[in-house]
């Protein structure tokens, strides 16, 4: 099953987003909001960058950040990401090797031709294990 699925299959399509320019407090408002984990950074509407509740709540909570601190200046730049044609097999792959240490990445990007078209979560997968 995982080797046949697609990624666009699972992935959610309407991708909450940040722009680059907002600053981290409007960034982590939103998050919360949402109750979602990471949120991808566009510019101009292409994919520069993700943030995280977790990084960006604990930056916040310790007061690491000046007034008025943006985005783009604590993003992470460096995503993985996957295609929507790719198999949930392969997410789960990048899921794991890309993610630093021992962790893994919660919320994969899913570009195509460098658009951001979807985002896939290891939620989405548990779902699909469950059926």
């Amino acid at each position: 099953m995982l080797e046949k699925t697609k990624v666009k299959d699972l992935m959610t399509k309407d991708v909450l987003t940040v722009n680059c320019d907002e600053e981290t407090v409007f960034a982590f408002e939103k998050l919360m909001k949402y109750k979602i984990s990471a949120m991808p950074v566009v510019d101009d509407g292409k994919m520069v960058g993700i943030v995280t509740a977790t990084d960006l709540g604990h930056n916040l909570i310790l007061d690491k950040y000046q007034y008025g601190t943006k985005v783009k200046s604590v993003m992470v730049k460096d995503v993985a990401s996957v295609s929507s044609e790719n198999t949930i097999k392969d997410a789960i792959s990048i899921m794991f090797d890309k993610a630093p240490g021992d962790s893994i990445i919660n919320q994969l990007p899913v570009v195509d031709d460098g658009e951001l078209v979807g985002i896939i979560s290891d939620g989405d997968i548990i779902k699909i294990l469950k059926e």
